[in-house]
């Protein structure tokens, strides 16, 4: 059968216009290094003020009142938005899913941990039409209880609330989640131009026969995972079950799991798509005063119940679409399903020859009975083969099916939540789950004098000091802010995958593992390799230190634990690999983004402001702990000692930089014309740039020798406890 391509009528098609905006300076000049990702989110942003502490307005929060007036909501039908069969569960469970389902391994960004889907561009994503209005029915709530519930904890447990109205027990819910203020600026979404742009089309994310961009997890901008229709709005679900499996692959999620989750997602609600998607008003971010925050209005009679245009699909997947049971795999393996158009002109499946009481009652006119449908992705449960197989095991054992959609769910809405200690209230689960990347607490104590005891044996082990503070390093540099994994804390540096990693350099980092653990089998207390990881670099750190002339301590806090095989899924700590870093100037080839542009991502998943970002480099560099040795921006002549040398030389106007190669310069001397020194694009930056240049020369003024002193080491124990979330280090 040959299909059309015309999608002009539906909603998917559509192209992000032009609007008219502030010219900025990215503007007269594009190519320049944007530091905003460094200095967003800040206290000037949230009018809950600095001294707010959700964690203890949660605490007061009365949860089995809320989850009750949550449940209320669901059949509380607004005039201003009917809700379908009189229930808004599904409305409910899609706002839940799109907040979190933004979610991407790859980075750790995306997902429901700061509501941003309150923002753009999310929040007038094609993919989250009408959304908008789920977040307003829920404010009545939100305005009862305030500052003891954030938004973004809110959508997820209006979510949990919805499957429970409509009779699924939810694996739990955990709080935690605090609210952004402004539009996130550090994520990219894709080159996209345009919504939903196909394949081949410029900016697109795909390459070779499928490839998906790296960091990305949906086919194209302003897509949650996968186009319903189809791959680029051609209906074949074999080449959706391609992308799907990728899609959902990079949101953390298996087969089972993929399944599970488009089965239970689809399991209630409908689609909405009766009418000419065309008619639609502009999204939410550029609608009108009048339209009160709100996009996709439909002229069409009141706009809204039976005319309600989103997807542009419509109908329903089940027979029954307020109550959670397994007629969703009934109906999907029990009939064969043919292409229709929708209303809205958007492809979606229908059942052939199917039984009048399968059908389900139409949303606003119980006198009538509708086809059930299906997308793309849902057909790709039935013709993908492994699919197949999973969606049949769920059809004979719903109490299996229920499990696992419970722990599917509970991971999607909670992955990038972080570990189960920052989990807020009465319903979190028991069980720990290894997606939470458990660590065993410790049951000791160090003393000040155990410590300076501990630190002595350290550094008498035969150990350099550069071993000891890149192994410290690399450590701590995997924690991500983003979805709060990674860290010191687990030692997990010394487990596969990342005993192995490149940028780890495996084999000092095995001598330095051998050498802490000899030392720690000789003590007379039991202390964790992660302590001795840390303490080995802080130890080396403050010998740099008085080395300069200088007697500043690096604090140091006990407490890590050392992670084992067991509690580590290695497979998902893959996407944690370094594959740049230029705090140790390590930097691939094969990398297609600048160094420095590296540098600031790595930079803002550290939580580092750019005044932080700028004090480490320079001490990184005249510590000489550069990968694998090499000398590029090591602008010292007393390597091994923490001095500003790093910001003299560079800010020095008696040198020249001379390219050699992309990332490669040397520093000559204008006078004699002798190369004096080696650098890299992420050491020059910091010269080039006239932002980052006025805090290299802060710290190479001959008055802020200590103060440099002082700033590295507060950057570097705030990187040695990002991970710390019992001691809250900043």
């Amino acid at each position: 059968m040959e299909l059309s391509n015309d999608l002009s009528k539906c909603p998917f098609s559509q192209k992000e216009k032009s609007t008219k905006s502030v010219i900025t300076n990215q503007h007269w000049w594009p190519k320049a290094l944007n530091l905003d990702i460094l200095s967003q989110h800040d206290t000037k942003t949230n009018p809950l003020g600095e001294d707010f502490n959700y964690a203890e307005e949660f605490k007061k929060l009365d949860l089995e009142a809320l989850k009750t007036d949550l449940k209320n909501l669901m059949t509380d039908s607004q005039i201003w938005w009917p809700a379908d069969w009189g229930h808004y569960g599904g409305l409910m469970i899609r706002l839940a899913w799109h907040s979190a389902g933004t979610y991407r391994v790859s980075d750790g960004r995306g997902g429901s941990n700061t509501g941003n889907q309150r923002f753009a561009p999310i929040n007038s994503w094609p993919d989250n039409g009408n959304l908008d209005k789920a977040r307003r029915l829920l404010w009545p709530v939100k305005k009862k209880y305030g500052n003891k519930i954030s938004w973004a904890d809110l959508m997820i447990l209006a979510g949990n609330m919805a499957y429970e109205s409509m009779g699924f027990k939810t694996f739990g819910f955990a709080g935690g989640r605090e609210d952004i203020w402004h539009p996130e600026k550090d994520i990219s979404w894709g080159e996209e131009t345009e919504w939903l742009a196909k394949s081949g089309s410029e900016g697109t994310r795909y390459s070779g026969e499928r490839d998906l961009d790296n960091k990305l997890a949906a086919v194209m901008m302003g897509l949650i995972y996968v186009n319903p229709e189809g791959v680029d709005g051609q209906p074949d679900p074999l080449r959706t079950a391609h992308d799907v499996r990728i899609t959902f692959k990079r949101m953390a999620m298996n087969d089972e799991e993929t399944v599970a989750l488009t089965a239970g997602g689809h399991t209630v609600g409908k689609a909405h798509g009766n009418g000419d998607a065309s008619l639609l008003s502009k999204e939410p971010e550029a609608g009108e005063f009048e339209t009160q925050g709100f996009g996709w209005i439909n002229p069409k009679n009141n706009g809204n119940g039976a005319d309600t245009i989103t997807s542009g699909i419509e109908g329903s997947w089940t027979t029954n679409p307020t109550r959670w049971d397994n007629e969703y795999f009934h109906l999907l393996l029990s009939y064969d399903w043919e292409l229709q158009k929708s209303p809205a002109g958007a492809w979606q499946w229908e059942p052939i020859n199917i039984k009048e009481e399968d059908k389900p009652l139409d949303a606003f006119d119980p006198t009538k009975r509708n086809n059930p449908i299906m997308t793309d992705a849902d057909m790709a449960m039935k013709m993908d083969p492994i699919y197949r197989e999973i969606s049949e095991r769920f059809h004979k054992d719903q109490a299996y099916f229920d499990d696992v959609f419970a722990r599917a769910w509970f991971k999607l809405t909670h992955r990038d939540l972080g570990p189960k200690d920052r989990y807020l209230g009465a319903d979190v689960p028991d069980e720990v789950l290894i997606w939470q990347d458990p660590i065993p607490t410790v049951d000791y104590t160090l003393s000040e004098s155990e410590i300076e005891e501990l630190k002595t044996k350290i550094l008498n082990s035969g150990l350099t000091r550069t071993e000891l503070i890149n192994t410290a390093w690399d450590s701590a540099r995997t924690f991500r802010g983003s979805d709060l994994r990674g860290g010191a804390n687990g030692a997990r540096i010394q487990l596969s995958p990342q005993k192995s990693w490149t940028a780890n350099e495996p084999e000092r980092l095995e001598k330095v593992l051998f050498a802490l653990t000899q030392l720690q089998n000789g003590l007379g207390k039991k202390v964790s390799i992660a302590d001795l990881i840390v303490l080995g670099g802080n130890a080396a750190i403050e010998k740099a230190i008085q080395d300069s002339g200088f007697n500043i301590k690096v604090p140091f806090q006990s407490g890590r634990g050392d992670a084992t095989a067991d509690m580590t899924d290695a497979e998902s700590f893959e996407d944690l690999e370094p594959l740049a870093d230029g705090f140790r100037n390590f930097y691939k080839n094969e990398n297609t983004v600048n160094p420095e542009e590296l540098l600031l991502d790595r930079a803002q998943l550290l939580g580092l402001t750019a005044p932080q970002m700028t004090v480490l480099i320079g001490g990184m560099r005249v510590l000489g702990t550069n990968y694998n040795g090499s000398k590029e921006g090591v602008f010292t002549n007393n390597e091994g000692v923490l001095t500003n040398d790093f910001f003299v030389n560079l800010t020095d106007m008696d040198y020249s930089w001379k390219p050699v190669s992309e990332n490669l310069y040397n520093i000559v001397d204008r006078k004699s014309g002798v190369t004096k020194w080696t650098a890299t694009r992420a050491d020059l930056v910091f010269g080039s740039n006239s932002i980052l240049r006025s805090y290299a020369e802060v710290y190479a003024q001959d008055d802020n020798k200590e103060k440099f002193i002082k700033d590295f080491v507060k950057a570097w124990n705030k990187v040695m406890n990002n991970d710390r979330f019992d001691i809250k280090a900043n």
